[in-house]
Protein backbone atom coordinates (compact mmCIF):
# COMPACT_ATOMS: atom_id res chain seq x y z
CA UNK A 1 0.00 0.00 0.00
CA UNK A 2 2.64 2.69 0.89
CA UNK A 3 4.37 1.91 -2.37
CA UNK A 4 1.30 2.55 -4.24
CA UNK A 5 0.32 5.77 -2.23
CA UNK A 6 3.79 6.17 -3.14
CA UNK A 7 3.47 6.16 -6.75
CA UNK A 8 0.49 7.96 -6.88
CA UNK A 9 1.78 11.02 -5.20
CA UNK A 10 4.91 11.01 -7.57
CA UNK A 11 3.33 10.94 -10.76
CA UNK A 12 0.94 13.74 -9.80
CA UNK A 13 2.41 16.74 -10.88
CA UNK A 14 0.04 19.56 -10.81
CA UNK A 15 0.49 23.26 -10.89
CA UNK A 16 -0.54 24.99 -8.19
CA UNK A 17 -2.29 26.86 -10.47
CA UNK A 18 -4.31 24.41 -12.68
CA UNK A 19 -7.39 25.35 -10.97
CA UNK A 20 -7.34 28.78 -11.64
CA UNK A 21 -6.15 28.04 -15.83
CA UNK A 22 -9.13 25.67 -15.64
CA UNK A 23 -11.17 29.04 -16.32
CA UNK A 24 -12.00 29.54 -19.99
CA UNK A 25 -10.88 33.18 -20.14
CA UNK A 26 -7.87 32.82 -17.22
CA UNK A 27 -4.40 33.49 -18.40
CA UNK A 28 -2.34 33.34 -15.53
CA UNK A 29 1.11 34.32 -17.11
CA UNK A 30 -0.83 37.64 -17.33
CA UNK A 31 -1.58 38.48 -13.96
CA UNK A 32 2.23 36.49 -12.99
CA UNK A 33 3.43 40.04 -14.91
CA UNK A 34 0.74 42.32 -13.29
CA UNK A 35 1.48 45.45 -10.87
CA UNK A 36 -1.14 45.96 -8.64
CA UNK A 37 -0.93 49.36 -5.97
CA UNK A 38 -2.73 48.31 -2.70
CA UNK A 39 -3.61 51.62 -0.90
CA UNK A 40 -4.46 50.99 2.16
CA UNK A 41 -3.34 48.12 4.48
CA UNK A 42 -5.94 47.75 6.72
CA UNK A 43 -8.89 45.48 7.02
CA UNK A 44 -9.90 45.50 3.66
CA UNK A 45 -6.14 45.82 2.31
CA UNK A 46 -5.84 42.77 4.23
CA UNK A 47 -8.15 40.87 1.97
CA UNK A 48 -7.00 42.74 -0.96
CA UNK A 49 -3.37 41.51 -0.58
CA UNK A 50 -4.35 38.19 0.75
CA UNK A 51 -5.84 37.47 -2.69
CA UNK A 52 -3.83 39.02 -4.56
CA UNK A 53 -1.25 36.75 -3.12
CA UNK A 54 -3.55 33.75 -3.55
CA UNK A 55 -3.78 34.30 -7.43
CA UNK A 56 -0.05 34.61 -8.08
CA UNK A 57 -0.44 38.68 -8.94
CA UNK A 58 2.99 38.94 -10.03
CA UNK A 59 3.89 42.61 -8.21
CA UNK A 60 2.06 43.96 -5.76
CA UNK A 61 2.88 47.26 -3.91
CA UNK A 62 1.41 48.00 -0.87
CA UNK A 63 1.03 51.37 0.80
CA UNK A 64 0.38 52.64 3.99
CA UNK A 65 1.70 54.79 6.35
CA UNK A 66 0.17 53.29 10.16
CA UNK A 67 1.28 50.75 12.60
CA UNK A 68 -0.53 48.11 13.63
CA UNK A 69 -2.45 48.40 16.67
CA UNK A 70 -4.76 45.79 19.13
CA UNK A 71 -7.78 46.54 17.48
CA UNK A 72 -6.71 45.85 13.86
CA UNK A 73 -6.33 41.95 15.29
CA UNK A 74 -9.57 41.40 15.40
CA UNK A 75 -10.16 42.46 11.64
CA UNK A 76 -6.99 41.52 9.80
CA UNK A 77 -6.02 38.69 8.24
CA UNK A 78 -2.80 39.13 8.15
CA UNK A 79 -1.84 40.68 11.35
CA UNK A 80 -1.12 38.54 14.78
CA UNK A 81 -0.35 40.10 18.52
CA UNK A 82 3.36 40.08 17.85
CA UNK A 83 2.94 42.63 15.25
CA UNK A 84 1.90 45.43 16.93
CA UNK A 85 3.40 48.55 16.46
CA UNK A 86 5.05 47.72 13.09
CA UNK A 87 4.64 49.06 9.92
CA UNK A 88 1.03 47.74 8.36
CA UNK A 89 2.69 47.57 4.71
CA UNK A 90 5.91 45.93 6.17
CA UNK A 91 3.84 43.19 7.80
CA UNK A 92 1.02 42.54 5.29
CA UNK A 93 3.99 42.55 2.26
CA UNK A 94 6.12 39.93 4.89
CA UNK A 95 2.71 37.75 4.81
CA UNK A 96 2.51 38.18 0.72
CA UNK A 97 5.32 36.83 0.04
CA UNK A 98 5.37 33.82 2.76
CA UNK A 99 1.40 32.85 1.61
CA UNK A 100 3.07 32.47 -2.01
CA UNK A 101 7.01 32.90 -2.86
CA UNK A 102 6.00 33.29 -6.77
CA UNK A 103 4.85 37.12 -5.95
CA UNK A 104 7.04 40.33 -5.15
CA UNK A 105 5.22 42.65 -2.42
CA UNK A 106 6.96 45.42 -1.87
CA UNK A 107 5.88 47.77 1.17
CA UNK A 108 6.24 51.80 0.97
CA UNK A 109 5.66 53.08 4.60
CA UNK A 110 4.57 56.25 2.86
CA UNK A 111 1.40 59.45 2.42
CA UNK A 112 0.25 58.10 -0.81
CA UNK A 113 -0.83 62.23 -1.01
CA UNK A 114 2.69 63.07 -0.06
CA UNK A 115 5.25 59.94 -1.08
CA UNK A 116 4.07 58.50 -4.24
CA UNK A 117 4.90 60.13 -7.16
CA UNK A 118 2.40 60.06 -10.17
CA UNK A 119 5.37 57.82 -12.43
CA UNK A 120 4.42 54.84 -10.03
CA UNK A 121 0.77 54.93 -10.87
CA UNK A 122 2.45 55.18 -14.31
CA UNK A 123 3.38 51.72 -13.92
CA UNK A 124 1.14 49.48 -12.29
CA UNK A 125 -1.85 47.94 -14.27
CA UNK A 126 -4.56 48.62 -11.32
CA UNK A 127 -4.89 50.75 -8.55
CA UNK A 128 -7.25 49.17 -5.22
CA UNK A 129 -8.20 51.13 -2.56
CA UNK A 130 -8.76 50.46 0.89
CA UNK A 131 -9.01 53.82 2.64
CA UNK A 132 -11.03 55.49 4.92
CA UNK A 133 -11.04 59.11 4.24
CA UNK A 134 -12.03 61.04 1.16
CA UNK A 135 -8.92 62.91 0.63
CA UNK A 136 -6.95 60.27 -0.18
CA UNK A 137 -9.57 58.82 -2.14
CA UNK A 138 -9.77 61.96 -4.61
CA UNK A 139 -6.31 62.19 -4.63
CA UNK A 140 -5.95 58.45 -6.06
CA UNK A 141 -8.95 59.34 -8.01
CA UNK A 142 -6.85 62.31 -9.65
CA UNK A 143 -3.52 60.68 -10.02
CA UNK A 144 -5.30 56.94 -11.61
CA UNK A 145 -7.51 59.63 -14.13
CA UNK A 146 -3.88 61.93 -15.19
CA UNK A 147 -2.00 58.07 -15.61
CA UNK A 148 -5.11 56.38 -17.59
CA UNK A 149 -5.49 53.79 -14.56
CA UNK A 150 -8.02 51.88 -13.20
CA UNK A 151 -9.23 52.77 -9.56
CA UNK A 152 -11.26 50.25 -7.84
CA UNK A 153 -12.68 51.62 -4.62
CA UNK A 154 -13.85 49.94 -1.74
CA UNK A 155 -15.14 51.26 1.81
CA UNK A 156 -17.11 49.26 4.43
CA UNK A 157 -19.06 50.16 7.78
CA UNK A 158 -20.34 47.65 9.81
CA UNK A 159 -21.87 44.82 7.94
CA UNK A 160 -22.66 46.97 4.99
CA UNK A 161 -20.39 48.08 2.27
CA UNK A 162 -19.25 48.94 -0.91
CA UNK A 163 -16.98 48.64 -4.00
CA UNK A 164 -16.74 50.73 -7.12
CA UNK A 165 -14.90 51.28 -10.28
CA UNK A 166 -13.81 53.94 -12.16
CA UNK A 167 -11.87 53.32 -15.70
CA UNK A 168 -10.12 56.84 -17.36
CA UNK A 169 -11.21 58.68 -19.25
CA UNK A 170 -14.27 57.96 -19.80
CA UNK A 171 -17.07 57.41 -17.47
CA UNK A 172 -17.57 58.67 -14.11
CA UNK A 173 -14.80 59.33 -11.56
CA UNK A 174 -14.97 59.07 -7.87
CA UNK A 175 -15.02 62.79 -7.53
CA UNK A 176 -18.43 62.85 -9.82
CA UNK A 177 -19.75 61.14 -6.56
CA UNK A 178 -19.17 63.23 -4.34
CA UNK A 179 -22.18 64.92 -2.41
CA UNK A 180 -22.48 68.15 -1.21
CA UNK A 181 -21.68 66.77 2.19
CA UNK A 182 -19.29 64.82 1.26
CA UNK A 183 -17.31 68.30 0.02
CA UNK A 184 -17.92 70.10 3.42
CA UNK A 185 -16.68 67.47 5.15
CA UNK A 186 -13.73 67.32 2.72
CA UNK A 187 -12.87 71.20 2.68
CA UNK A 188 -13.27 71.31 6.31
CA UNK A 189 -10.47 68.72 7.00
CA UNK A 190 -8.38 70.58 4.20
CA UNK A 191 -9.02 73.75 5.78
CA UNK A 192 -7.57 72.57 9.05
CA UNK A 193 -3.83 71.10 7.34
CA UNK A 194 -2.66 71.33 10.90
CA UNK A 195 -4.37 68.68 12.44
CA UNK A 196 -2.41 66.51 14.54
CA UNK A 197 -2.69 62.62 13.50
CA UNK A 198 -4.64 61.79 16.29
CA UNK A 199 -7.34 64.30 15.62
CA UNK A 200 -7.39 62.81 12.16
CA UNK A 201 -7.90 59.25 13.94
CA UNK A 202 -10.97 60.83 16.14
CA UNK A 203 -13.79 59.54 14.02
CA UNK A 204 -13.09 55.51 14.08
CA UNK A 205 -15.30 53.70 11.45
CA UNK A 206 -17.55 50.50 12.96
CA UNK A 207 -16.13 47.17 11.04
CA UNK A 208 -15.96 43.88 10.90
CA UNK A 209 -13.88 40.77 8.92
CA UNK A 210 -16.66 39.49 7.12
CA UNK A 211 -17.72 43.01 5.11
CA UNK A 212 -14.12 43.69 4.75
CA UNK A 213 -13.70 39.97 3.12
CA UNK A 214 -17.01 40.48 0.89
CA UNK A 215 -15.95 43.61 -0.66
CA UNK A 216 -12.22 42.98 -0.83
CA UNK A 217 -13.59 39.98 -2.81
CA UNK A 218 -15.77 42.24 -5.63
CA UNK A 219 -13.00 44.88 -5.80
CA UNK A 220 -10.40 41.59 -6.91
CA UNK A 221 -12.46 40.13 -9.38
CA UNK A 222 -13.06 43.29 -10.77
CA UNK A 223 -9.45 43.57 -11.52
CA UNK A 224 -8.93 40.33 -13.04
CA UNK A 225 -11.64 41.17 -15.14
CA UNK A 226 -9.76 44.25 -16.10
CA UNK A 227 -6.88 42.75 -16.52
CA UNK A 228 -8.62 40.41 -18.86
CA UNK A 229 -9.81 43.35 -21.27
CA UNK A 230 -9.25 41.15 -24.42
CA UNK A 231 -12.06 38.75 -22.73
CA UNK A 232 -14.88 41.00 -22.94
CA UNK A 233 -16.25 40.41 -19.53
CA UNK A 234 -18.68 42.81 -18.14
CA UNK A 235 -16.82 44.88 -16.18
CA UNK A 236 -18.34 47.82 -12.90
CA UNK A 237 -16.66 50.16 -14.86
CA UNK A 238 -18.64 53.30 -13.73
CA UNK A 239 -20.68 51.68 -11.30
CA UNK A 240 -20.72 50.64 -7.47
CA UNK A 241 -21.87 47.62 -5.96
CA UNK A 242 -23.78 48.06 -2.78
CA UNK A 243 -23.74 45.62 -0.69
CA UNK A 244 -26.36 45.05 2.68
CA UNK A 245 -24.75 42.40 5.40
CA UNK A 246 -28.09 42.85 7.81
CA UNK A 247 -30.50 41.95 5.52
CA UNK A 248 -28.13 40.49 2.64
CA UNK A 249 -29.56 43.01 -0.35
CA UNK A 250 -27.01 44.01 -2.54
CA UNK A 251 -28.24 46.18 -6.06
CA UNK A 252 -25.54 47.87 -8.65
CA UNK A 253 -25.63 51.55 -8.71
CA UNK A 254 -24.40 53.39 -12.00
CA UNK A 255 -23.23 56.98 -11.56
CA UNK A 256 -23.30 59.99 -13.83
CA UNK A 257 -20.24 61.70 -14.80
CA UNK A 258 -19.55 64.81 -14.54
CA UNK A 259 -18.39 66.80 -17.70
CA UNK A 260 -17.00 69.80 -15.39
CA UNK A 261 -15.81 67.20 -13.26
CA UNK A 262 -12.13 68.61 -11.94
CA UNK A 263 -10.70 65.64 -11.83
CA UNK A 264 -10.64 64.76 -15.67
CA UNK A 265 -7.38 65.69 -16.93
CA UNK A 266 -5.49 63.03 -18.62
CA UNK A 267 -1.74 63.18 -19.58
CA UNK A 268 -1.42 62.44 -23.41
CA UNK A 269 2.18 61.96 -23.08
CA UNK A 270 4.98 61.94 -20.68
CA UNK A 271 8.50 62.52 -21.80
CA UNK A 272 10.89 60.60 -19.62
CA UNK A 273 13.35 62.54 -18.50
CA UNK A 274 16.75 61.22 -17.04
CA UNK A 275 16.69 63.91 -14.46
CA UNK A 276 17.14 62.33 -10.46
CA UNK A 277 15.15 64.43 -7.87
CA UNK A 278 18.23 64.49 -5.33
CA UNK A 279 19.94 66.14 -8.01
CA UNK A 280 18.76 68.22 -10.20
CA UNK A 281 17.52 71.82 -9.09
CA UNK A 282 14.79 74.07 -9.68
CA UNK A 283 16.97 76.14 -11.77
CA UNK A 284 17.87 73.26 -13.82
CA UNK A 285 14.28 71.84 -14.14
CA UNK A 286 13.31 75.50 -15.34
CA UNK A 287 16.29 75.85 -17.92
CA UNK A 288 15.51 72.79 -19.30
CA UNK A 289 12.10 73.38 -19.92
CA UNK A 290 12.22 76.66 -20.98
CA UNK A 291 14.75 75.54 -23.45
CA UNK A 292 12.19 73.45 -25.46
CA UNK A 293 9.04 75.34 -24.87
CA UNK A 294 10.07 78.79 -24.93
CA UNK A 295 11.48 81.61 -22.59
CA UNK A 296 8.12 81.87 -21.65
CA UNK A 297 7.26 78.84 -20.18
CA UNK A 298 6.86 78.02 -16.53
CA UNK A 299 6.56 74.72 -14.59
CA UNK A 300 3.68 73.84 -12.66
CA UNK A 301 3.81 71.66 -9.66
CA UNK A 302 0.45 69.49 -8.85
CA UNK A 303 0.47 71.31 -4.88
CA UNK A 304 1.09 74.24 -3.29
CA UNK A 305 4.69 73.79 -1.61
CA UNK A 306 5.22 76.64 1.63
CA UNK A 307 8.51 78.41 1.30
CA UNK A 308 9.17 80.89 4.47
CA UNK A 309 7.52 81.56 7.38
CA UNK A 310 6.99 84.83 9.39
CA UNK A 311 5.97 85.88 12.70
CA UNK A 312 4.62 89.05 13.81
CA UNK A 313 7.59 89.20 16.66
CA UNK A 314 10.00 89.45 13.59
CA UNK A 315 11.05 85.64 13.37
CA UNK A 316 11.60 83.59 10.71
CA UNK A 317 12.22 80.23 9.36
CA UNK A 318 12.27 78.35 6.44
CA UNK A 319 9.70 75.54 5.35
CA UNK A 320 9.91 74.23 1.83
CA UNK A 321 7.55 71.08 2.52
CA UNK A 322 4.07 70.55 0.76
CA UNK A 323 1.69 72.51 2.46
CA UNK A 324 -0.45 69.38 3.01
CA UNK A 325 1.84 68.13 5.48
CA UNK A 326 2.50 71.09 7.66
CA UNK A 327 1.48 70.72 11.11
CA UNK A 328 1.00 72.86 13.93
CA UNK A 329 4.63 72.62 15.50
CA UNK A 330 5.84 73.34 11.94
CA UNK A 331 4.46 76.99 11.97
CA UNK A 332 4.70 77.81 15.71
CA UNK A 333 7.40 80.27 16.56
CA UNK A 334 10.62 79.11 18.71
CA UNK A 335 10.65 82.36 20.12
CA UNK A 336 7.32 83.85 20.94
CA UNK A 337 4.85 80.61 20.23
CA UNK A 338 2.89 82.30 18.32
CA UNK A 339 1.48 81.04 14.71
CA UNK A 340 3.32 82.04 11.86
CA UNK A 341 1.78 82.40 8.78
CA UNK A 342 3.35 81.46 5.54
CA UNK A 343 4.09 81.53 1.92
CA UNK A 344 4.02 79.32 -0.88
CA UNK A 345 3.98 78.65 -4.71
CA UNK A 346 2.92 75.99 -7.09
CA UNK A 347 4.26 77.65 -10.13
CA UNK A 348 8.17 78.25 -11.03
CA UNK A 349 8.87 81.48 -13.02
CA UNK A 350 12.25 81.96 -13.04
CA UNK A 351 12.67 85.14 -10.55
CA UNK A 352 12.02 83.04 -7.79
CA UNK A 353 15.26 83.45 -4.76
CA UNK A 354 15.12 79.67 -4.21
CA UNK A 355 16.17 78.00 -7.65
CA UNK A 356 19.20 76.41 -6.45
CA UNK A 357 17.51 73.67 -3.90
CA UNK A 358 16.26 70.27 -5.64
CA UNK A 359 13.46 68.91 -6.55
CA UNK A 360 13.38 66.44 -3.73
CA UNK A 361 14.65 69.46 -0.97
CA UNK A 362 11.05 70.91 -1.72
CA UNK A 363 8.91 67.92 -1.15
CA UNK A 364 7.96 66.07 -4.22
CA UNK A 365 7.84 62.39 -4.24
CA UNK A 366 10.42 60.04 -6.14
CA UNK A 367 9.42 59.36 -9.65
CA UNK A 368 6.74 62.54 -10.08
CA UNK A 369 5.83 64.30 -13.05
CA UNK A 370 5.82 68.10 -13.71
CA UNK A 371 4.13 70.28 -16.26
CA UNK A 372 5.54 72.94 -18.51
CA UNK A 373 3.31 75.26 -19.65
CA UNK A 374 3.13 78.21 -22.09
CA UNK A 375 -0.73 79.55 -22.37
CA UNK A 376 -2.31 76.53 -23.12
CA UNK A 377 0.08 74.79 -24.13
CA UNK A 378 1.20 71.61 -21.55
CA UNK A 379 3.73 69.31 -21.80
CA UNK A 380 4.29 66.79 -18.92
CA UNK A 381 8.40 65.63 -17.65
CA UNK A 382 8.90 62.34 -15.46
CA UNK A 383 11.59 62.51 -13.25
CA UNK A 384 12.59 59.27 -14.79
CA UNK A 385 15.97 58.97 -13.01
CA UNK A 386 14.85 58.21 -9.77
CA UNK A 387 13.64 54.55 -10.54
CA UNK A 388 16.82 53.75 -9.97
CA UNK A 389 15.72 54.42 -5.89
CA UNK A 390 13.39 51.99 -6.82
CA UNK A 391 16.03 48.61 -6.45
CA UNK A 392 14.53 47.20 -9.51
CA UNK A 393 10.47 46.89 -8.48
CA UNK A 394 9.60 48.13 -12.35
CA UNK A 395 11.47 46.22 -14.70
Amino acid sequence: MAKELEFESSDFHEDKYDRLRLIPWWDQDRLSRAYIMVVGAGAIGNELIKDLALLGIGHILVIDMDRIEHTNLTRSVLFRAQDVGRYKAEVAAECAREMNPDVIATPYVSNVIDDIGLGVFRRVDVVLGGLDNREARLHINQACYKTNKPFIDGAIEALNGFARVFMPPKGACYECTMSETDWKLLNKRKSCALLTHEQMNEGKTPTTPTSSAIIAGVQVQEMLKILHADRGLPTLAGKGYVFNGLTHDSYVVEYQRKENCMSHETFDFVAEMPWASDSITLRELLQTIKAELGETAVVDLDRDIATTATCSCGAAKDLFAPVHKLRGEDITCPQCGQTMSFQQFHTLEGGEEFLDKTVQSIGLPLLHIVSGRVGFDIRQYEFTGDLIEFNGVFE
